[in-house]
């Protein structure tokens, strides 16, 4: 590898990486993508001749085809310690270091919350009409004594059940591998999937995407759940059957949904949820806050300096 490395920062879209990691530290060109790209096609058009690639998180894929088609690249940094979009073991067949950064839960947990309050006291409308020079034009939903249903009680769904608990709610929790008394550590109870449905007031997802999880969320558990219920979604899009989630939608089966996460990210601009009055959408922010940024971006100049070194760091397996 030459002396002065070729680093690309990808999918940056609010143009902040330069400000909060000391980039000068490296002997490198950097160069910053704020737009996604296309396609495969321009991925491989984009990156060529990077020696070094920062991805945040899996905005951007790099398969097998896409990485066999960078033949430059020697280090691929990853925000976060672990990421679906990167093929590892192409990556290791091709003699690329992909390397990890460390991560907190708790931008998503409080952007889920800020889902779930929008929601239920109708935050856009009201903030619409106080601009508008209008006044009350909606009756909320409170939470208290209602019931916070949690699909996947890991980092982010205890977290998630435990500001329910402080809100005074009833908390119940569902997942392939949930136990009782795992549940119990949480103050929540484990019960079966079908009750999770029917009797959540709200549903939250926090599960990562998996052959087992994609379409875990089917039409059959849409229409099973409470007319006036909420569903939430800080994890992954495709965990969700999204044509049948705008199907209930547009039908009022369900009072409303809060996304933060889609099947196809960025979400088009002609997508129907982006038309449903019963729909809260955000683009995918959960966990992008100024604090777990610095972290990212820290950590990946570490990352870059510490291989340049001849000794990597925080490497993903």
């Amino acid at each position: 590898m030459a002396t002065r490395m070729k680093i690309a920062i990808l999918d940056d879209y609010q143009n902040v990486a330069r400000s909060l990691a000391d980039w000068g530290s490296l002997v490198a060109e950097v160069v910053v993508f704020t737009e996604p790209f296309a396609d495969a096609d321009e991925v491989v058009r984009s990156l060529a001749g990077f020696d070094v690639l920062v991805a945040m998180r899996e905005r951007t894929r790099f398969p097998a085809e896409v990485l066999e088609r960078l033949p430059d690249l020697r280090l691929l940094v990853s925000t976060g310690p672990a990421n679906a979009a990167i093929d590892l073991t192409a990556a290791d067949r091709l003699g690329i270091t992909v390397c990890g950064t460390r991560y907190e839960s708790h931008p998503t947990i409080e952007h889920t919350w800020a889902l779930i309050l929008g929601a239920t006291r109708n935050l856009v409308v009201e903030a619409e009409s106080m601009r508008a020079g209008g006044w009350q034009v909606s009756v909320g939903e409170g939470l208290h004594g209602r019931t916070l249903g949690i699909l996947g009680l890991g980092r982010v769904g205890s977290g998630v059940a435990r500001i329910g608990q402080a809100f005074g709610m009833d908390t119940i929790a569902w997942s392939r591998s949930l136990t009782p008394e795992t549940a119990a550590e949480h103050g929540v109870r484990a019960v079966t999937k079908k009750r999770l449905f029917t009797e959540s007031d709200v549903l939250s997802i926090h599960v990562p995407l998996s052959k087992q999880t994609r379409g875990l969320v089917g039409v059959a558990e849409l229409r099973s759940m409470k007319p006036s219920a909420l569903l939430v979604n800080t994890s992954r899009g495709p965990v969700v059957d999204e044509v049948a989630l705008i199907d209930v939608l547009r039908e009022g089966a369900i009072r409303a949904a809060a996304l933060d996460v889609y099947d196809t990210e960025p979400l088009p601009a002609d997508h129907p949820l982006r038309v449903l009055p019963n729909a809260l959408l955000t683009g995918h922010v959960g966990f992008v806050s100024r604090d777990l940024y610095e972290t990212f971006y820290q950590d990946s100049v570490e990352d870059i300096a510490a291989f340049q070194a001849g000794s990597p760091v925080r490497l993903m397996k």
